[in-house]
This record gives structure tokens, C-alpha cells and sequence, in this order.
């Protein structure tokens, strides 16, 4: 059975916990990147990130959309939406049906 995990500070993910995912905290992107690669190797399908470190893990993020698991979505933060999600999610549509439909 596949399994979801949350990234990223402490603030941001402690309700995710209470919710049954697992929450893996940091602040820091190499050590965010390197979970992601951890994860990707065993049972987790998708994979929750703020989106202050999702965008300073770009290069990490690229090797991953390329393939079916796991799917990467960044998620707001504490500190509040900076607009990275909802742009991912209109790339997305875009390149599922051919244009922005959103």
C-alpha cells in the first residue's frame, strides 16, 4: 500500500500528523532534496513540500515529474501562499488537456 508524506518545517507540517501522513521536518533544502530521493525509493506515492523549499529544489523535483511516482505537490506554509502550487497545477492542466482551461 502506498503511503504520503509532508516536508518541510515544523509549523507547516505538525497538523499533517493527526491526518495519518507522515511528516518528516526540515528547513533545509539539501536535506529536503535528499528525502525526496529516500521516499521515491520506497512505498510513498505522493509527496507533500512547502513551497519555500519546493522551490529551491528544483533540480530534484525535475528527475521526478518525468516519472509516474511520486507525485511532488507543493503545499503553502506558515508563512503563507507565494503562488508556486496553483502555478504547478496550471502547468499541469495545461499539459494534460493542451491549454489553460483554469
Amino acid at each position: 500500500m502506498y503511503k504520503i508524506a509532508v516536508i518541510g518545517d515544523r509549523q507547516s507540517i505538525m497538523g499533517y500528523d493527526s491526518l495519518g501522513l507522515e511528516t518528516f521536518e526540515t528547513n533545509d533544502a539539501a536535506e529536503a532534496a535528499k528525502l525526496i530521493v529516500k521516499l521515491a525509493e520506497t512505498d510513498f506515492a505522493v509527496i507533500y513540500i512547502t513551497e519555500k523549499l519546493f522551490s529551491q529544489i528544483g533540480d530534484t523535483v525535475a528527475v521526478y515529474r518525468r516519472k509516474k511516482l511520486p507525485a511532488i505537490i507543493p503545499i503553502p506554509g506558515v508563512s503563507g501562499n507565494t503562488g508556486i502550487g496553483i502555478k504547478e497545477i496550471h502547468a499541469a492542466v495545461e499539459k494534460a488537456v493542451g491549454s489553460d482551461i483554469l
